[in-house]
């Protein structure tokens, strides 16, 4: 049985060679690309495996590659690696079709998690799928200021923004995110997202 494939696209040199390091390590097969111009000309159709890229990168950026690889009809899963703070572009390469994002600087584990659960899942998450049904139960169990706030935290806003926006002071914004985490039962920001977009909530 051959290895599972991930296609790493990165425009910087030292973060290609970590993650293929710590991927080939973990018994992938590793193929590594510095601009997404790259990938779409080398990807084989139809390809295998998995695409994991940069968000930012000049040239084409994550967004646009996503883009083409699905207007190519290319259906890998993809996930993206983002800044601190974009949680609004990890949002928009969702609604493109990528099935998850990992946000810089992340640990190894975490890494190996995404990649193993996109490539189970094989894309985005279908509304069928009884995890997300239940996700879509438990948000209707929030209150209006609860609801409120996860739109605020999927749009990509901080505490402080959300507290101007809402008229309420950040501690109080960071009371409502726990009490939203803990009714969602999602892990982090990450996952609340992730199964945001894929309930059609952002």
């Amino acid at each position: 049985m051959k290895p599972k494939l991930v296609h790493v696209v990165d425009d910087d040199p030292a973060m290609r060679e970590s993650v293929a390091f710590l991927l080939d390590t973990a018994g992938f097969e590793v193929r590594v690309y510095e601009a997404g111009t790259e990938l779409l000309d080398r990807l084989a159709k139809p390809a295998r495996g998995l695409v994991l890229t940069d968000i930012r990168m000049p040239g084409i950026d994550g967004l646009e590659l996503l883009r083409r690889l699905r207007s190519a009809g290319q259906n890998l899963p993809v996930v993206v690696m983002t800044g601190h703070g974009d949680v609004p572009l990890a949002v928009e390469a969702m609604k493109l079709g990528a099935c998850d994002f990992i946000e810089k600087p992340f640990d190894d584990e975490a890494l190996l998690k995404a990649l193993h659960s996109a490539l189970e899942r094989g894309g985005p998450t279908e509304a069928a799928d009884p995890a997300l049904r239940e996700f879509v139960r438990r948000v209707g169990t929030l209150s209006e200021r609860e609801r409120q706030v996860l739109d605020h935290l999927v749009a990509g806003d901080t505490s402080k923004g959300i507290g101007r926006a809402l008229e309420i002071s950040p501690r109080t914004v960071e009371i409502y995110r726990a009490k939203l985490m803990a009714k969602t039962q999602a892990s982090n920001l990450q996952e609340l997202v992730r199964w945001a977009v894929q309930a059609g909530l952002a």
